[in-house]
């Protein structure tokens, strides 16, 4: 019998002025980061107004959207006052990974920068 794989998501927190093309290469860049692949990922988790968001829609794989509040109270995170002053959380790429990869969840990608979007790494659930 295999054991479960961890969960693999990828958060990500964008700008109106990502583009499609610099979301992708941005989540491609994490996986990478992570030593992971398309394969192995379970969701994009964003802030709860993204979730519907074509950009993210793109990349194939379900989108999960958390409220600010929910975001904000997530322990690990690191945040940013002028993001909190935006959204309304401190963080929302590193939080949302965090959020959807569900009980012992832990960042194996830190929070990565494009020009207009940010992107990290959560693998939780089973043995990680």
């Amino acid at each position: 019998m295999t054991a479960a794989r961890p969960a693999v998501v990828v958060g990500v927190g964008l700008s109106s002025a990502a583009s499609g093309a610099e979301v992708a290469a941005l989540v491609d860049a994490c996986l990478a980061r992570a030593a992971a692949q398309r394969a192995d990922v379970t969701c994009v988790a964003t802030l709860d107004r993204h979730a519907g968001d074509e950009r993210l829609a793109a990349l194939g794989f379900p989108v999960i959207g958390f409220p600010a509040e929910a975001l904000a109270e997530v322990v690990g995170a690191d945040g940013d006052a002028r993001v909190e002053e935006a959204v309304g959380t401190p963080s929302v790429a590193e939080a949302a990974a965090l959020l959807a990869a569900g009980a012992g969840a832990r960042l194996v990608v830190r929070k990565q920068h494009s020009a207009h979007a940010t992107g990290a790494v959560g693998r939780g659930g089973a043995s990680a």
